[in-house]
């Protein structure tokens, strides 16, 4: 018996005996570039940014009891335009900010570096899309050193022009793989990062370690409550093409 595949894929004819192969490598092939939030997705430092944001904006903002959530995702330019505009209140932020995180603790959540590894031995391009400055992802790396070991490449905040919900960062990631939208997938703790992952037409994971799923179901492909036991095998089950 002969086989074709359907779709897309290029119209040949093969035995048995060589479709399994084949069918793998084009279902591979549909999923180009996976790409993740850092801070909350992949380590687990949440924690730690609320009790700065908490402090400051008790401080400086306590008409919004909700203040490190209601940042969370945004690039610190962004938080000081928006919350901070007075340039002297703006210096003694960011002073506190940086030596706060020059103080942090920087580990991945468990099931993180497996599941990286496991996509780039597929053949499938991984990278960082945070809203963080290179200032703060040097102090990463300092205490890290083997962190971009990980990662086909890190976007920062100075990689792209406008902040998450805006969809900007994942396009321009997508455009750096040479990918379309619809070939990648992005992981997101926080609702303006899925927001921005959901915006840019992208399959968008969101995982409960920051906000709970009744929270972000509603706004994201699909829900994970953590990074365990994924494979790049697992991922590419869920993606739209594949099913």
């Amino acid at each position: 018996m002969k086989w074709g595949l359907r779709g897309n894929a290029p119209k040949v004819l093969l035995s048995t005996k060589y479709y399994p192969l084949l069918l793998v490598i084009y279902i591979m092939s549909q999923l180009k570039a996976t790409l993740f939030d850092l801070d909350g997705t992949l380590f687990d430092t949440e924690g730690q940014y609320s009790q700065i944001w908490e402090k400051l904006g008790l401080r400086y903002h306590p008409e919004i009891p909700d203040f490190a959530v209601r940042i969370k995702g945004n690039t610190l330019n962004r938080i000081m335009d928006n919350y901070f505009p007075d340039p002297s209140i703006r210096s003694q932020v960011i002073e506190e900010l940086y030596a706060h995180e020059a103080q942090m603790t920087y580990r991945f959540f468990p099931g993180a570096v497996e599941l990286l590894g496991n996509l780039r031995n597929n053949g499938i391009k991984v990278a960082v899309v945070t809203s963080s400055n290179r200032i703060k992802m040097a102090k990463v790396i300092r205490k890290m050193p083997d962190f971009e070991s990980y990662f086909d490449h890190v976007f920062t905040a100075e990689d792209f022009a406008q902040s998450k919900p805006h969809p900007d960062c994942y396009l321009r990631a997508a455009a750096f793989f040479g990918a379309e939208p619809q070939e990648c997938m992005v992981f997101e703790d926080a609702l303006s990062g899925i927001r921005a992952g959901m915006a840019a037409g992208m399959y968008t994971i969101g995982i409960t370690n920051t906000l709970p799923r009744e929270v972000i179901e509603p706004e994201c492909s699909m829900v994970l409550d953590s990074l365990l036991n994924i494979s790049a095998s697992s991922l590419i089950a869920l993606f739209p093409q594949n099913r």
